[in-house]
């Protein structure tokens, strides 16, 4: 752990000013959320309104906010366990770079990634772990080195059970994270509710953290319930208030994600570079902020409408 705010500092801050702190180019960029839920897309909309580039996007399953980034030129490299928006189908975005070679990509299963991330967060070289074994994710036994493959993952011997095959994967420290989350205080303490997939150990290894809320509560509140708190404010460099700030993806007990967002979102990506450009250049370049794309994309019914579902359902 490195970089991270002090026990009293207030580190609420506006979006733009967060993002040209802590996110720079080249970074290696670690992004929260899963699938459609609880995506950072107020943030990842900073960054391309900044327009910062040459990124390596490091996750699990890399979702539209990453999708978005590729498609607005800003990635390079990609480390994750997959990409995909569930039933809305792949990142196409992601895909047309890998399949014409101007993305680089290393495929990992993500309970690997999420144990390259424990690794980082122990201040480890690396971690050893079954995931991987048996899959085409590791180097082919006719490889120059059959059982290494320097950078990824190595399999060797358990030392105390010869035969016994082990991977090792390498630590994982992002130089700066973002995540999505439902509650935060002022000195950064984060309450995450629902799934947390690899979030924790993500934000535990980054050197800066940026984290959007929905809604800011005072410190007293979080130490009322300290119990609800998935990440201590020692590990978070800066608060951005932002509610609606995963839209169009979900937030558990805060609004459900809009399909036809999503599915316009898709259109564009799979329509092409073009289609893609006049997508971001409608949500974001051409939009004054985040609120403004909420404004133009959804409006306060639609909003309404997503908050309303997803109270039916909790």
């Amino acid at each position: 752990m490195a970089g991270h705010g002090t026990r009293h500092a207030d580190k609420v801050m506006a979006a733009s000013e967060a993002v040209a702190r802590f996110v720079r180019p080249g970074a290696v960029l670690g992004m929260g959320g899963q699938n459609i839920g609880r995506c950072p897309m107020a943030l990842t909309h900073e960054i391309i309104r900044q327009r910062i580039g040459g990124l390596t996007v490091v996750g699990c399953n890399l979702s539209i906010a990453m999708d978005q980034l590729v498609g607005a030129g800003l990635v390079r490299r990609c480390e994750c366990g997959s990409g995909n928006l569930e039933r809305f189908g792949t990142t196409f975005c992601w895909r047309r770079g890998i399949e014409a070679g101007s993305l680089e990509i290393e495929d990992y299963s993500h309970l690997a990634m999420v144990t390259r991330f424990l690794a980082g967060e122990m201040g480890v070289p690396f971690m050893p772990t079954r995931s991987l074994l048996g899959s085409s994710l590791l180097p082919l036994p006719s490889a120059p080195s059959p059982r290494a493959r320097p950078g990824k993952a190595l399999v060797i011997d358990n030392p105390w059970s010869p035969g016994e095959p082990v991977v090792l994967v390498p630590a994982l420290r992002p130089d700066v994270s973002i995540v999505h989350v439902q509650r935060a205080d002022r000195m950064g303490n984060l309450v995450i509710e629902g799934f947390s997939t690899h979030e924790p150990e993500m934000v535990r290894a980054s050197t800066h953290v940026i984290a959007s809320c929905e809604e800011l509560v005072s410190t007293e509140e979080i130490r009322a319930h300290p119990e609800q708190t998935t990440v201590p404010f020692l590990h978070v460099s800066a608060v951005v208030v932002q509610p609606f700030g995963a839209y169009p993806t979900s937030t558990y007990r805060y609004y459900d994600y809009d399909a036809a967002q999503v599915a316009a979102y898709q259109a564009a990506a799979r329509a092409g570079v073009e289609a893609v450009t006049e997508y971001l250049q409608a949500s974001v370049w051409g939009r004054g902020g985040f609120d403004d794309h909420l404004a133009h994309a959804a409006g306060r019914e639609k909003l309404e409408t997503l908050r309303q579902t997803m109270l039916a359902m909790v």
